[in-house]
């Protein structure tokens, strides 16, 4: 039903995500509502399919997006007596998941999207800094942009727990850097394509 949910707006592409069964829990889709996809896509924001983004990469069609988001809500989320949420995003391209994320990880989470391609990198932060709310998680530090090869872990200057990103692919799991990321695990994507990364911060 994937294909059914492209819509004119932001609001009715949540709702029609919704409606399909492809958005399932309230917080997701109140993060959804929060994050207008027309500042992450300059054309066709709303069509449920890939757009491209330059430089080769695209920006994943909704119903990946609210996929991934649905999977990951339970290791993003807070929640009484855990420490605050550390999110690595890897490949973050247009940054739009990565300001989703920052949205479900709370007030005290963190989310850090890292990127291979400087461009993208600062077309990430450029286009969270298009919203009030997008601005405000940059110039708090609650959401981060930064250049390098995910594959290989990241070290980020503050407090880590294991939480996942999601955006990447690599040939296999990277090897853990001492105090940064280690595989949570992967997942085969197709017979073709490398596998995809699942990160732990």
């Amino acid at each position: 039903m994937a294909w059914r949910s492209s819509a004119s707006s932001n609001a009715a592409l949540v709702e029609n995500l919704w409606t399909n069964g492809l958005l399932t829990s309230p917080a997701v889709k109140s993060a959804f509502q929060r994050v207008d996809r027309a500042h992450y896509a300059s054309s066709a924001p709303y069509e449920d399919s890939p757009q491209p983004i330059g430089h080769g990469a695209t920006i994943s069609a909704p119903h990946m997006h609210a996929n991934a988001a649905e999977a990951l809500l339970a290791l993003v989320a807070p929640a009484p007596g855990r420490r605050p949420r550390r999110v690595l995003d890897i490949g973050s391209g247009s940054g739009y998941l990565t300001h989703v994320l920052a949205e479900l990880a709370g007030e005290d989470g963190v989310v850090v999207g890292v990127e291979h391609i400087e461009a993208l990198r600062d077309l990430g932060e450029r286009n969270m800094a298009k919203s009030p709310e997008g601005r405000a998680l940059l110039e708090s530090g609650r959401c981060r942009f930064r250049v390098g090869d995910g594959r290989k872990g990241w070290v980020e200057p503050s407090p880590r727990e294991g939480v996942p990103g999601v955006g990447g692919h690599a040939a296999e799991a990277p090897g853990a850097q001492q105090g940064g990321t280690r595989a949570a695990g992967t997942r085969s994507t197709s017979a073709r394509r490398p596998k995809s990364c699942t990160k732990s911060w």
